[in-house]
């Protein structure tokens, strides 16, 4: 503990409390970021090959295929599908199903947001940190009068500017990865709605084969 407080008091005589607002944010990012990793991973986030031929095999009629492969995976998506595949099509169950999909697809955004609000405050907090630590060094320029060493408000400056630093190195990487997992959940509704439209408009073949399939499966 002692070393840890020591090194806080080097940071906040370093930056004051900005960065250590900046270095809080930025654990708490990391924290973030490892989380939803985790999340999507468990979740099977982007493997949906298994899903997909399912959806394949269904809009071939090969009904039995199609809940096989359904069965050999543990996406989040899987009890979405397996409903849309078990019951009579119809307006009621499309919306029923697109909702469920929302519902999960919810679950995995959470966190985003904070990112999001991390990403755009950590610059403006490091640039408040170089304007209070400008105010800071002209206050001492000022008290000095006629005999001002240069040194002085240059390092004063210096230290403000390391606010601005620190707000970019925690704003600009919490960014890239926001982009990252953003474009990830994109890709996931895309395959939702593409897999969905694929169930609730089977081929004729398929179609013929609902009957079948609700007795096999159904609830």
């Amino acid at each position: 503990m002692t070393m840890i407080q020591s090194a806080l008091l080097q940071v906040l005589d370093l930056g004051g409390p900005v960065v250590l607002v900046l270095l809080a944010t930025s654990v708490l990012a990391t924290a973030l970021v490892l989380y939803k990793i985790w999340q999507y991973q468990i979740a099977r986030v982007g493997r949906h090959r298994q899903l997909s031929l399912a959806v394949e095999a269904w809009d071939r009629g090969d009904v039995t295929q199609a809940m096989a492969n359904l069965q050999q995976t543990k996406s989040y998506l899987a009890p979405v599908l397996h409903m849309a595949l078990t019951q009579a099509p119809s307006r009621k169950l499309s919306d029923r199903t697109e909702a469920e999909a929302e519902v999960r697809f919810s679950r995995l955004e959470q966190g985003l947001g904070t990112l999001d609000l991390i990403a755009q405050l950590a610059p403006l907090l490091g640039l408040f940190g170089t304007v209070l630590g400008m105010i800071e060094a002209f206050k001492k320029l000022e008290a000095a009068g006629s005999s001002v060493d240069p040194s002085m408000l240059a390092g004063g400056i210096w230290v403000a500017l390391f606010t601005t630093a620190a707000g970019l190195a925690v704003a600009m990487p919490t960014s890239m990865v926001l982009s990252w997992l953003t474009a990830r959940m994109q890709r996931e509704r895309v395959f939702a709605n593409r897999a969905l439209s694929t169930v609730f408009a089977p081929t004729a073949t398929a179609a013929t084969k609902v009957e079948e399939l609700r007795a096999a499966y159904g609830s």
